[in-house]
């Protein structure tokens, strides 16, 4: 059998755990490293910067500080995009208000540009009512995510964030593979188990060798609207205590506002002014190398 084929077989039938692998195949970096094979972009389009956004759980608001970064990155001048790798909750469209579907052409899908001109591509825009739920195993998600980086013309973009689903199962595990991720952020919010939460949202990405930018606390607290007092709903913030732990940057405490929740119901999320996203996005643009 030819090398190539050998490697061919080897890559068919890897789990990609090669810890427990006794195959020599070219891929093998030796101890727990995973396999990376990144599919190709499609060829009308160039990303300069690929952001994930992960959470080790749901219910934290991933998907709301994936829509705000996008957005304070398009008011700083960049060309932005959202991938929309939560096939089976994405939420991105609702919060843009984009209820259009995406068209094809002899190039590819085309995403659909908000009013802000920030590019979306997602599940939801491609199913013909948006409350169909997507019943579908791993590995057609994972293909689905894969079509969504190498069969979608996106364009020039600068800044692509990829909003992933919760833990650390098939979907963030085929984004981390098959996407040239340049770094992710964790987000997270101040309850008890976060710690251990976060811990293997961390460990996940050390694993795959990807570049931990920061973690970024959601619903950190609620500021009172007439006296400007903050109260912890959830508890004190353990962001600092986490961060430390895990040797991780703060990159912003994000605070409960009812105005943002409401933008975002009624698909105006590009409407949202926060001083507190906007000086997150300033950071985490420092930390982007």
């Amino acid at each position: 059998m030819a090398e190539n084929e050998k490697e061919k077989e080897i890559s068919e039938e890897c789990t990609h755990d090669c810890s427990s692998c006794s195959a020599n195949c070219s891929s093998r970096e030796g101890g727990n490293t995973v396999v990376q094979i990144h599919e190709s972009l499609n060829e009308f389009s160039r990303v300069k910067k690929v952001i994930g956004v992960v959470s080790g759980k749901g219910g934290v608001g991933k998907s709301i500080v994936t829509s705000l970064m996008s957005v304070m990155f398009s008011r700083k001048g960049y060309k932005t995009a959202i991938l929309d790798a939560d096939i089976t909750g994405p939420s991105i469209p609702k919060a843009f208000g984009l209820n259009q579907r995406a068209m094809g052409s002899e190039k590819g899908i085309h995403p659909v540009t908000t009013e802000g001109g920030i590019e979306v591509m997602s599940i939801n825009l491609l199913l013909e009512n948006a409350e169909d739920p997507v019943v579908w195993r791993g590995p057609v998600l994972a293909g689905t995510v894969k079509q969504f980086w190498s069969d979608v013309v996106w364009g020039d973009i600068d800044f692509m964030f990829v909003d992933m689903p919760p833990g650390t199962g098939d979907v963030p595990l085929t984004v981390y593979q098959s996407l040239p991720i340049d770094g992710i952020i964790v987000v997270t919010s101040p309850q008890d188990l976060v710690s251990m939460i976060v811990g293997k949202a961390v460990k996940m990405a050390k694993l795959m060798n990807v570049p931990i930018l920061g973690i970024i606390e959601n619903m950190s607290y609620f500021a009172c609207p007439d006296c400007g007092k903050k109260h912890y709903p959830f508890g004190e913030s353990k962001i600092e205590e986490v961060a430390k732990r895990y040797d991780l940057e703060v990159i912003a405490q994000l605070p409960i506002d009812p105005k943002n929740a409401r933008a975002c119901d009624e698909g105006r999320i590009e409407s949202i002014v926060s001083d507190e996203a906007k000086a997150a996005a300033e950071k985490l643009e420092t930390l982007i190398h």
